[in-house]
């Protein structure tokens, strides 16, 4: 990939691990210098690590307010500037009462949008936040759902996860608007069923694996990759998108326009987890 984010400096939110990681190494071989965050302090190390000169690393929770002020300062001290956010960190809130609306529980609406959408929120307003001071523009770069408006009720019914990406989506194009005279530029990228972490049920699913060779067609009909994600992450958080803002872009293998197989009635009450990295 050709030095397409040269002189650039990026925090990637989730970055130390599934599509974030992915990311941050797209963006490291296009000519970045990175600031990821992320949970795990094995990941995090193992980061540092492997690119001690391009690379910070760092152990913190999205959902705390001040984890992204963090991070873009790290940005600023270590690599001297900052042009960019993608915020990657969420995540299924299934295990905490998240379902069907007569499923759904208090703990599990609440927890899933913390992680899902009130953590964009605190990331997003850090990036603005320090691009308003800069008197710069910037990027920001969102990661939804296809499950935001195409919901595929039989293995993927988290209902507090599809609200919370369809509010991400309303929150960035509104941000997208109000800061355009700024030159700061808000998008989303919005994947299908991608293999990482978060989908290891789904994964081990052999009724999902199915449905999802029909969902998904492209290619001889798979599950995504990260990287199938990463040349667009790194189109919007450079250069070459400075005239594209506030569009949501679907990285999905045909999700979005496929019916999928249809299961058997059994399945429509499947517990796999829903799309996202």
């Amino acid at each position: 990939m050709p030095e397409r984010l040269a002189g650039k400096v990026l925090v990637v939110i989730g970055g130390t691990s599934g599509l974030g990681l992915s990311a941050v190494r797209a963006c490291v071989a296009a000519g970045a210098r990175v600031v990821a965050v992320g949970r795990a302090e094995d990941d995090v190390a193992a980061l540092n690590a492997a690119w001690p000169g391009p690379v910070r690393a760092l152990a913190a929770d999205a959902t705390q307010p001040d984890t992204a002020s963090r991070a873009i300062d790290t940005a600023l001290g270590a690599f001297g500037g900052f042009h960019g956010l993608y915020h990657v960190a969420g995540g299924s809130g299934r295990r905490h009462g998240d379902g069907p609306l007569h499923e759904l529980t208090d703990e599990g609406w609440d927890y899933t949008l913390r992680l899902n959408l009130t953590s964009v929120m605190y990331s997003n307003r850090a990036a603005v936040r320090q691009f308003l001071r800069q008197g710069t523009g910037g990027a920001v770069l969102n990661c939804g759902s296809v499950l935001a408006w195409a919901p595929s009720p039989a293995f993927f019914s988290t209902h507090a996860y599809a609200a919370a990406k369809a509010a991400l989506i309303g929150l960035t194009t509104a941000a997208a608007s109000r800061y355009a005279p700024h030159n700061i530029r808000f998008n989303v990228l919005a994947p299908g069923l991608v293999a990482t972490p978060m989908s290891q049920r789904a994964q081990t699913d052999a009724a999902v694996m199915d449905f999802i060779r029909a969902k998904q067609p492209l290619d001889g009909g798979r599950i995504a990759r990260p990287d199938d994600l990463d040349a667009a992450a790194v189109f919007f958080l450079s250069d070459e998108s400075r005239f594209v803002t506030g569009q949501v872009l679907a990285v999905d293998g045909g999700w979005s326009v496929s019916e999928g197989r249809t299961p058997p009635a059994e399945a429509a009450e499947s517990d796999a987890t829903g799309p996202r990295p």
